[in-house]
């Protein structure tokens, strides 16, 4: 993989890299980041949300982030105390400001929600803050 610190970035094809859980208990598959890249500005990668799963409550820290669901439905409380709820269905676009508080989960049974995420910092983890105080809002 190139380094975070490639003298001269070019393209490159990136394909999924091993799936790993993430501060918020999603699974996700890393693709363009500093890491496989050499980005600084952007993170994209799949993530999966099995039957029933549920994020822990989280915010990230002064990035963006614009996810699109490829299969599957999924819902997201969110505000300052997840008071706001959505429901993100295959084929739709959510748009996640800085520093919002928010909990994805998936409300199927028998189906995993799988979407395309994309967020304004490189290193993907590195932004990402814990809310504990909110885990127990909406179990």
């Amino acid at each position: 993989m190139p380094s975070s610190k490639q003298a001269n970035p070019t393209c490159q094809v990136v394909r999924p890299g091993d799936s790993y859980q993430g501060k918020q208990a999603l699974l996700y598959e890393p693709g363009v980041s500093a890491d496989s890249v050499g980005a600084t500005g952007i993170h994209m990668q799949l993530a999966t949300l099995p039957p029933l799963a549920r994020a822990k409550a989280h915010k990230h820290v002064a990035h963006e982030t614009a996810i699109y669901v490829m299969s599957g439905r999924s819902g997201v409380w969110f505000g300052e105390e997840l008071e706001r709820h959505a429901f993100v269905n295959a084929g739709e676009f959510l748009y996640i400001p800085a520093n919002m508080p928010h909990v994805p989960y998936n409300p199927s049974d028998c189906e995993n929600c799988v979407s395309v995420i994309a967020r304004t910092d490189a290193n993907e983890q590195e932004s990402v803050t814990l809310l504990p105080h909110l885990d127990s809002i909406h179990p």
